[in-house]
């Protein structure tokens, strides 16, 4: 079920993906994309941070480090914080110009996390400094995901395809080693 649910947001970053690069080809301006997303229900990272951090009653550190891309916007949002207790906090980056630009990061309780199947796993990673990483290309169709638990939550990295050449494991690992204890 959970794994339904966050396949289903990624339907859907990748259904506004496709249509935001049609969007800026036809001049979509800065100031109408941000307000795509503030209507679907995002907002800045720092207020989701916080709201998130309020329901889950402890802090949660964000990755320093960022994949070696150009974002022009990030977007973030705790998903139905009032009315369920296994909720996560979505973060997006985007490039509204260069779509395949798109990185997300999931973040939930490890008690809420996702469950991957033995065929979806590409390749696992085990750290001496005690991260174990799950790596698939198999379970959304056009992303590629490395998860992880730190702190008491599960971190989701999510980057697009196009991108794989330049965001590989390894630099999604130094990503989840750039999170605060």
């Amino acid at each position: 079920m959970v794994i339904i649910k966050l396949l289903k947001v990624l339907v859907l970053c990748i259904v506004l993906t496709f249509f935001f690069s049609i969007g800026a080809k036809a001049n979509y301006t800065s100031e109408q994309f941000q307000q795509s997303y503030f209507e679907i229900g995002y907002t800045g990272i720092h207020k989701a941070l916080k709201e998130s951090s309020k329901h889950f009653n402890r802090n949660i550190e964000l990755p320093v480090q960022l994949p070696p891309i150009a974002f022009t916007h990030t977007f973030a949002r705790g998903d139905n914080i009032e009315e369920k207790p296994n909720t996560k906090l979505e973060i997006e980056y985007i490039n509204k110009d260069m779509p395949q630009n798109h990185y997300m990061i999931f973040v939930q309780p490890t008690n809420f996390g996702l469950k991957i199947k033995e065929n979806f796993i590409d390749q696992r990673i085990k750290e001496n400094d005690g991260v174990k990483a799950i790596y698939s290309t198999k379970i959304v169709r056009g992303f590629n995901l490395f998860v992880f638990e730190k702190n008491g939550f599960q971190y989701v990295l999510s980057v697009d395809k196009r991108i794989s050449n330049k965001v590989t494991p390894e630099v999604l690992l130094e990503i989840a080693h750039s999170i605060p204890e």
